[in-house]
């Protein structure tokens, strides 16, 4: 397990370099067009369904689908800064999205326990280790851990299963989760808001790369898929 994370990082090093050549050398490769295509999607759902589909999408991710808030809230913050979206209500909306999610996960904990990971987590890109580092957190450092957590990447999302596998309480475990998700959202839309004309540059750039951060997702899949 140790060497194939370790050839991971190193297959990520060196995607990172060859990235770097391209852009210092504005070097011209063919491109899929799924960059393009899942930004264009992404802000054309988010521009179409404003924020009720933030609301779903953010639902999905706390749901243990694998749909990071890493791209949903900060392409909402470029359209508030388009002046299209207000952050008060993205950050609500997604906020809210979060504590649905995550009562979804919670009652999939009560009702099926650690084996639904195990045996189901493959699916949803979740293995048996992210279920034992949220029970191993959430067993050290209690109920609280709900609140800190949703400002903690990969563990923000998982660590609903332990809550409703240990019967925390529903209320309590709402509260939580809603106040904690809180600085989690609006980092992530203010970060999308202060990049501002930017972004027209982050977009070519990352289409221009496109073929390199397919190749990545692609390794990090198999990666995945062997590890497990």
């Amino acid at each position: 397990m140790r060497g194939s994370s370790l050839l991971l990082v190193f297959m990520m090093i060196i995607l990172s370099i060859v990235a770097l050549i391209i852009l210092f050398f504005d070097i011209n490769l063919p491109s899929s067009g799924i960059v393009k295509l899942t930004i264009n999607f992404v802000i054309s759902t988010i521009r179409n369904t404003g924020y009720l589909g933030i609301f779903f999408l953010m639902t999905l991710e706390s749901a243990l689908i694998p749909i990071p808030s890493e791209i949903i809230m900060p392409f909402s913050g470029y359209l508030c800064f388009r002046g299209e979206l207000s952050i008060l209500f993205v950050v609500l909306a997604g906020t809210i999205g979060n504590l649905v999610g995550s009562l979804i996960a919670y009652l999939l904990g009560v009702k099926y326990g650690r084996e639904f990971v195990v045996k189901y987590g493959r699916y949803f890109l979740l293995s048996k280790k992210h279920l034992e580092k949220a029970e191993y957190l959430f067993n050290k450092y209690g109920e609280i851990i709900i609140l800190i957590s949703r400002m903690l990447p990969a563990v923000r999302t998982v660590i609903s299963l332990p809550s409703g596998i240990g019967r925390m309480p529903i209320k309590k475990f709402s509260f939580y989760t809603f106040v904690g998700s809180i600085p989690w959202n609006f980092a992530l839309t203010y970060l999308g808001y202060q990049l501002g004309s930017e972004w027209p540059i982050i977009f070519k750039i990352m289409e221009k790369l496109d073929i390199l951060i397919v190749l990545a997702v692609i390794v990090f899949v198999i990666w995945y898929i062997k590890s497990e």
